[in-house]
């Protein structure tokens, strides 16, 4: 009996990781289908770690199962990688669904490969067109002669900072930061340590 399987491509993002499932199981509800697992491929991992993951994957997948993924792009980082990783499905006889994609959806049909092949076009075009915008932003900031990110040793300012003579104060007189911060009214008892510790030792 042929299974089905999800494959889920994420970056650091916890909440693409979460959307990605929660598509994925409403797809299976609706389709009255179980998944058996859901293989997860960090975009960060290293290549030799992402191509254990997917030697994984291909074990567990039998002649006739089928791989659930929510979007054509998820399956790789570029169209080269997408297309290499379709064609190992195909000569397994693996079904794709593509969540958001259903015309792609493969069933070795001439149409389906042809237009995988168009879709991964562009999806790598998209992405670089993305990077090249990012950073042609960044050169013109560098340009106007703008700081991108925290400089070192700068401070950051606190929201302890118009407290901080009566923090001193308190502090000197042996009160414990626990006290402090409920005179003073506002933080916690572990971000004024770090305060204390920081800026008035």
């Amino acid at each position: 009996m042929s299974k089905y399987y999800a494959y889920i491509r994420v970056s650091t993002d916890k909440q693409t990781l979460e959307n990605q499932k929660h598509k994925i199981l409403e797809f299976a509800f609706n389709k009255k289908i179980q998944i058996e697992d859901f293989i997860e491929v960090e975009v960060s991992s290293r290549k030799n770690q992402k191509e254990r993951l997917i030697d994984d994957l291909f074990l567990k997948l039998e002649t006739n199962d089928t791989l659930v993924v929510t979007e054509l792009s998820r399956l790789g980082r570029n169209m080269l990688e997408i297309l290499n990783l379709i064609e190992k499905f195909n000569s397994k006889n693996i079904k794709l669904i593509f969540i958001n994609q259903p015309e792609l959806s493969t069933d070795n049909s001439a149409l389906s490969n042809l237009l995988i092949s168009i879709y991964g076009y562009f999806a790598q075009t998209e992405r670089e067109i993305i990077s090249e915008r990012t950073k042609q932003g960044l050169a013109v900031a560098r340009a106007k002669g703008k700081i991108l990110g925290r400089q070192k040793g700068q401070i950051v300012k606190s929201m302890y900072d118009e407290h901080k003579d009566k923090i001193e104060e308190l502090y000197k007189l042996g009160l414990s930061v626990q006290k402090i911060v409920k005179y003073i009214g506002v933080g916690t008892q572990p971000s004024l340590c770090s305060y204390i510790k920081k800026r008035l030792k």
